[in-house]
């Protein structure tokens, strides 16, 4: 059984595309697979062109990228999603309530992987190992202001804007493929 990772932002066309190619990227040493989708997306629609810039940058070729709408079967499939906003974890929770254990925000779990301690035993499966290690240091941690787990949607902005985005998302996606490291 492969993992799976599973990333949701409003209309899959900046956010959570730009963080499955960087996912992808990171955890390229892995076997998981990496996807997307939108709370609000129309299905088929092309990555927004600064987005697709970066995600080419980072190696991909994100001409064959579609946007889609986020149905449950995706969050049911998945063995982490991470959103963009805590209305979009509220949204994923709601189509899957089954999933609402494995599904944070991309910077709230950054924020749980980075103070994780790392299982004493190697794990059979890496990725859960990692998502149990993050919530378990939930308890370690002082709660977060609100809006300290919501990325910021760089639609309607400049190319630079964009950057910041993605480096946004791929500080918070370290420390998971460090804990995926460490766990496996």
């Amino acid at each position: 059984m492969v993992d799976h990772v599973l990333f949701v932002c409003h209309a899959n066309l900046c956010r959570s595309p730009m963080a499955e190619y960087l996912a992808r990227r990171l955890l390229a040493d892995r076997s998981v697979l990496v996807s997307s989708a939108g709370t609000d997306a129309m299905d088929g629609m092309a990555m927004h062109p600064y987005a697709l810039e970066i995600a080419a940058e980072n190696g991909a070729d994100p001409t064959v990228f579609a946007s889609r709408t986020l149905r449950p079967e995706h969050l049911a499939d998945a063995t982490l999603v991470l959103t963009a906003t805590r209305r979009q974890r509220s949204v994923c929770t709601a189509l899957a309530p089954g999933a609402l254990h494995r599904t944070f925000t991309l910077r709230q779990f950054g924020r749980l992987a980075a103070a994780a301690e790392t299982p004493a035993e190697p794990a059979g499966d890496p990725l859960r190992a990692a998502i149990v290690a993050a919530a378990n240091a939930r308890g370690r941690l002082q709660p977060a202001a609100p809006d300290a787990d919501d990325l910021r949607d760089p639609i309607g902005g400049t190319a630079t804007d964009f950057r910041r985005c993605a480096e946004e998302i791929e500080r918070s996606l370290r420390p998971l493929a460090a804990l995926i490291g460490a766990t496996g």
